[in-house]
């Protein structure tokens, strides 16, 4: 299965986090430099046993998405990477077409793996040559191997590691040992340890002149089909190719276990909720409120803008966030959230990540009681659900206004931090709740 084309609607990759400053349109220095042809092959034929679940690790979901797809995703932003291999069990085969369609993935294709990771891995690289399902893709010059199950790839690194492929031949990710290594007698006694300082633990992306993996692959034996794990030694010891050893950064890990899953959940629910945008109407209560909200969530590090509701039907302000702040004082409030979430709706705004709406009503008719109050918003459950099913979290507050400047300001403190909770943690069960401040 083949997908080709570039997704130019997506909004903002919330992994650029882990490259530049929030809000910053910086290109990595050195991104135009690329003048070859890069692919990627990504082996996600393994079974995941080490966390302890019966699906795969790379098919595990957080935040409504597998795992895999969020990998796929750090290669498929890269714009200098021409064609995603995704390798996997033969019986995985329409699971990850499926995934492939609904989120969207471009310049992928998917090919059954074999027994082993070597053989997987081979075949992948057989995608370039014509051989196994569909047509060959463009063979590259440099092709980069990396674990399915290891997300938060940079593309700066993916730089480095590219141009010491081209360079030298083959080139691979090390990291610093956190733990001393020790040899064991077979008695189950100390028998000596290694200096750590010496040594460095071998991690992906892996990246290679094409040819010269490839040819390493035709020329290994059986054993190391069956047997071997390190692509870096099949060159060196098939085609006398040294590679240059480049140390990556620590967003490198691999997701093994079962508490790996829950860490990379809240790496990216982190990232997610460093930007908000605050939608506000003219009226001056409404601003105002806007605007104490801006300045009490940016002391808490958070990127916050606001914008009118003229501004809102364009549509264009949607393309960089994941969280939204709708503070009205009108009793259509809902008609008008009911438009914000159609607008989400048509751009697929919400395929990628969950997209945070929470509806904060400003209550400015005093003589209103709390029944009339609960009323005027009792349809919120029935859109919650509704946007719930495009990905779409949709949060209902209930604010009185407050004339008195100490109170407001303890009520905008409040609000404030309700508000952020519900940007952290997006929790889907919330959905639809009216919380009154």
């Amino acid at each position: 299965m083949e997908t080709k084309g570039e997704n130019t609607g997506r909004p903002t990759d919330p992994a650029r986090f882990f490259t530049s400053k929030t809000g910053s349109n910086e290109q990595i220095p050195g991104c135009c430099s690329i003048d070859f042809t890069v692919a990627v092959v990504l082996p996600a034929g393994g079974s995941g046993e080490r966390t302890g679940l019966s699906t795969p690790k790379q098919f595990c979901t957080f935040l409504s998405r597998p795992l895999i797809s969020y990998t796929i995703q750090a290669f498929e932003r890269v714009a200098w990477i021409e064609n995603i291999v995704i390798v996997v069990a033969k019986d995985s085969l329409d699971l990850m077409v499926n995934i492939v369609q609904q989120f969207s993935h471009k310049k992928v294709k998917v090919v059954p793996g074999g027994s082993t990771r070597h053989r997987s891995i081979f075949n992948g690289l057989q995608a370039f040559q014509g051989r196994g399902e569909g047509s060959a893709l463009k063979k590259p010059k440099v092709v980069i191997i990396h674990d399915a199950v290891r997300p938060f790839v940079e593309e700066d690194f993916l730089l480095k590691i590219a141009i010491a492929a081209k360079e030298q031949g083959a080139s691979g990710a090390i990291r610093p040992l956190v733990s001393t290594v020790i040899a064991t007698t077979s008695e189950g006694y100390l028998d000596h340890s290694l200096e750590r300082a010496k040594y460095r633990a071998s991690e992906m992306p892996q990246g290679f002149l094409y040819d010269i993996i490839y040819q390493a692959y035709v020329q290994c034996s059986e054993a190391d089909f069956e047997f071997g794990t390190e692509c870096l030694h099949l060159v060196l010891q098939y085609c006398g190719t040294n590679a240059r050893l480049v140390e990556g950064p620590p967003t490198l890990w691999k997701v093994t276990y079962k508490r790996d899953l829950f860490a990379a959940e809240s790496i990216i629910k982190e990232t997610l909720s460093q930007t908000a945008c605050v939608v506000t109407g003219v009226c001056e209560e409404s601003t105002r409120l806007a605007c104490a909200l801006q300045k009490t969530l940016r002391a808490q590090d958070m990127h916050v803008d606001v914008i009118s509701t003229s501004l809102r039907s364009s549509g264009t302000f949607i393309s960089k966030d994941w969280n939204f702040i709708h503070v009205t004082v009108k009793s259509t409030c809902l008609t008008d959230l009911g438009e914000l979430v159609k607008t989400f709706k048509e751009s697929d705004h919400a395929v990628l990540y969950p997209v945070v709406l929470i509806l904060v009503h400003l209550d400015v008719l005093e003589q209103s009681s709390t029944s009339e109050r609960m009323a005027a918003l009792g349809g919120i459950r029935d859109l919650a659900t509704e946007a719930k099913r495009i990905n779409i979290l949709l949060y209902g507050i209930l604010l009185n206004h407050i004339k008195d400047a100490e109170q407001w300001e303890e009520a905008v403190e409040h609000l404030s931090q309700i508000t952020t909770a519900l940007i952290k943690d997006r929790n889907p069960a919330l959905t639809g709740q009216l919380l009154w401040v």
